[in-house]
């Protein structure tokens, strides 16, 4: 590799990379900087990035002599773990398979029950009240990117995004029953007073809403 061109940072950072990958051995900075005619501080600078990323470590050199050993550098085994996503494309998968389900409004009602009971955690805390469950419904759902807000006095959830809107355009049926399962999985892991009802799904172009209902025995 030659220092002819003059690559962005990431090409220049997947230079660095490539280098100590292909060596089969830990190398120090002068060593990399010599491979790809570059200044040491130009490899130190990424160096510093690809040990932040977890795709270089450091190693500490045996001595052979007075003075300090130097620094060497190795990569990591395994993947980029900065490298692409398509999470949508993931996304889009599952979504198509449940909707060939025998019954996918249930079977993706099903599926989110289970990953709200998962991400409400409630552990060993007391049965919350109305007020005390609907907050920690509306913090999960802000967590996740739906921008929820507080309607009809406390009744409605408006959800102003949705993080699936390509996939509930397409397959508005099975998101949206994913959506509702997940915030009925909420409120039945709190042991909550309250739960979703039902989704409204896009009332206002910018607008979904979730419906609540109190239970007997609301402890508010």
């Amino acid at each position: 590799m030659g220092g002819n061109s003059t690559p962005g940072t990431s090409g220049r950072r997947h230079e660095v990379l490539a280098v100590l990958r292909e060596s089969g051995t830990a190398l120090d900075v002068n060593e990399i900087a010599r491979r790809l005619a570059v200044h040491p501080n130009t490899v130190r600078f990424h160096l510093d990035a690809l040990v932040g990323n977890e795709q270089v470590e450091r190693v500490d050199a045996r001595r052979s002599g007075p003075g300090r050993p130097p620094l060497l550098f190795r990569a990591r085994p395994g993947m980029d773990p900065t490298g692409p996503r398509n999470y949508r494309l993931l996304a889009g998968i599952l979504v198509g398979e449940v909707a060939q389900a025998a019954d996918p409004v249930r079977s993706a009602g099903d599926a989110g029950r289970r990953w709200g009971a998962r991400l409400a955690a409630p552990g060993d805390s007391p049965r919350p009240t109305r007020t005390q469950a609907v907050g920690h419904l509306t913090g999960l759902l802000d967590e996740l990117g739906f921008r929820p807000e507080s309607r009809a006095g406390g009744d409605e959830i408006g959800l102003r995004h949705c993080p699936f809107l390509e996939l509930a355009e397409a397959q508005r049926q099975v998101v949206c029953q994913v959506h509702l399962g997940l915030m009925q999985g909420v409120t039945t892991a709190l042991n909550a007073p309250v739960t979703v009802d039902r989704l409204d799904a896009f009332v206002e172009p910018d607008l979904c809403v979730a419906h609540l209902v109190t239970g007997a025995e609301d402890p508010s």
